[in-house]
């Protein structure tokens, strides 16, 4: 297949595609007749509703994907591009989890050398099974080898967490989470002072004049007729007898509850409005908003704008990182937001407005925001890139002694770590193995065959090595009797791991040389020996 002259992608299913945009046609004439006829009904839904289906199912089937010696040529409804291989730099896949319920789906993305990449509409390949989509990335990989110069050796795969994808997303709901703290704060003054007004307001004297009458309490006899709670989210309300003096009150569905028909309450109007219902069984007072709710709320929307904003901070910051390498988590900055919500709820709930006067509030916002840059200052620390191979070892010794137990992840599935059971790595009393537990105890074990393993490379964690590797850990490659194998743990786990593996590699070499004596003489007699289970990818396509 690496072989071939060009690969051309159609969608599956394409036969169906076509039925559904002919019936959404048909569906949509059908609508538009009834409609101009004067006629609305269950039809012209169902029109307007295929006619939809119909639009999708045609935009899809139209979508065609060429690739040759001259390019990459890609169809849609609307337009056609062509892109030489000359300017493409490289391809890389796309990883996007919101487009499948079974898994992710994987996308091919061409990087020109000038602009932005994008996305091919064609091929697609889903999880578990993405073999065949696999293959047409491998001849696309080898036509631009033979038809251009890519600058990678490897095919990157780019996922949600990797430095290649956009953070637009991240960076408009920041956003707007800070245009809606910024909406609340603006009203916290008028909420301030309404509350104020409130408070002081007194009863109306009989002879105020009519104008001023907003400004102080009024209170109206009133008989309840009757009742409304409603058992949803819907308004609940009082209905007065007679109308008088006016018609129903809207309450809440406890109070609706509380009355009955024949009560005798006493309303309060303040400014126009029902604030008070009084009877002898339930009192109901409206809720005014409190400057202190609109300072918590425009803090928390602030708070909840600091993550995504996080996020786009690492992107920045990783912006140097190949596309394909897997930021650092932003969860740290999450730690460091919740502690500030700590001191910075209560203190905008008690002072929403006397923030900057009241010595207490100053020396509160002062303590806090002290303890603030400190978390702050923890999170960046904790979420820089570290070079691979520049960690040392996290203390210890690699052997002897008791047993270490080090968060650790074989990528593929090996005899030692068949169908990835392995979560942890043990060091110390005994040779290095994989276990599926933190400890203590060395059961279930699975020796690593040091001797068989030779180090080829350190590395960061790819798009490509899957979702439950930490993107700060790292990965090491081996070679093992032939076989690459990924090792990934945290850095100082990694490289004491690596020593220790070198370390019994060395002192089991000469037994493993008898070893293989030994299975060369089976091998020569005609015995069968066992086959241990082929390395598997973790996830997604290899480059």
């Amino acid at each position: 297949m690496s072989e071939a002259r060009e690969l051309i992608c159609r969608p599956p299913r394409g036969r169906a595609l076509q039925y559904l945009g002919a019936l959404g046609v048909a569906g949509t004439v059908a609508a538009v007749v009834r409609v101009l006829s004067g006629t609305l009904d269950l039809w012209v839904c169902g029109g307007l509703l295929s006619a939809v289906v119909g639009a999708v199912s045609l935009h899809t089937a139209a979508l065609r994907l060429v690739a040759d010696e001259y390019g990459v040529h890609t169809r849609t409804l609307l337009r056609r591009r062509s892109v030489p291989w000359r300017d493409i730099a490289d391809l890389q896949v796309c990883l996007r989890y919101a487009s499948s319920s079974y898994g992710p789906q994987f996308r091919i993305g061409l990087v020109p050398r000038e602009g932005r990449a994008r996305l091919l509409p064609l091929p697609r390949g889903w999880a578990p099974d993405h073999s065949d989509f696999d293959e047409r990335v491998g001849v696309l990989r080898a036509l631009h080898r033979r038809h251009g110069a890519p600058d990678s050796d490897h095919v990157p795969v780019v996922s949600a967490r990797a430095a290649g994808r956009g953070r637009a997303g991240s960076l408009g709901l920041c956003a707007l989470l800070l245009a809606g703290a910024g909406v609340a704060a603006w009203f916290v003054p008028a909420a301030e002072a309404g509350e104020q007004a409130w408070k002081a307001a007194a009863p109306c004297r009989v002879t105020a004049p009519q104008e001023r009458r907003d400004d102080c309490l009024t209170h109206e006899p009133a008989v309840v007729s009757r009742t409304v709670a409603a058992r949803t989210k819907r308004q609940s309300w009082l209905y007065l007898a007679d109308g008088r003096p006016l018609e129903r009150v809207a309450v809440s569905r406890e109070a609706a509850q509380r009355f009955v028909p024949g009560d005798r309450v006493e309303l309060t109007f303040w400014h126009g409005e029902v604030r008070e219902v009084v009877g002898e069984r339930h009192v109901w007072r409206e809720h005014v908003p409190a400057a202190g709710e609109l300072a918590v709320i425009a803090a928390v929307l602030a708070l909840g704008a600091g993550y995504p904003g996080a996020r786009v901070l690492l992107g920045v910051r990783g912006r140097r990182l190949p596309r394909d390498e897997v930021l650092p988590s932003a969860l740290p900055f999450a730690v460091a937001l919740a502690g500030t919500g700590l001191w910075l709820l209560p203190l905008c709930r008690l002072h929403p407005t006397t923030l900057l006067t009241s010595p207490a509030a100053v020396t509160w916002a002062a303590a806090g925001s002290a303890g603030t840059l400190a978390l702050f200052a923890w999170a960046w620390r904790r979420t820089r890139v570290l070079p691979p191979g520049e960690v040392a070892a996290d203390g210890g010794t690699a052997d002897g002694g008791t047993d270490v137990f080090l968060a650790a992840r074989f990528l593929e599935y090996t005899d030692y770590n068949p169908y990835g059971f392995g979560t942890h790595v043990v060091l110390g009393d005994g040779p290095p193995s994989v276990v599926p537990h933190p400890g203590p105890g060395r059961f279930a074990a699975r020796r690593i065959p040091a001797e068989r393993f030779a180090l080829t490379g350190l590395r960061r964690v790819r798009g490509g090595d899957g979702d439950t590797v930490s993107g700060s850990w790292h990965v090491a490659e081996f070679d093992d009797g032939g076989r690459p194998v990924r090792l990934a743990a945290e850095p100082g786990d990694l490289a004491r791991i690596v020593g220790a593996l070198g370390t019994a590699g060395a002192s089991t070499g000469g037994a493993h040389a008898a070893d293989t004596s030994e299975a060369q003489a089976a091998g020569a007699s005609g015995a069968r020996l066992p086959e241990s289970p082929a390395p598997r990818a973790a996830h997604g396509p290899t480059g």
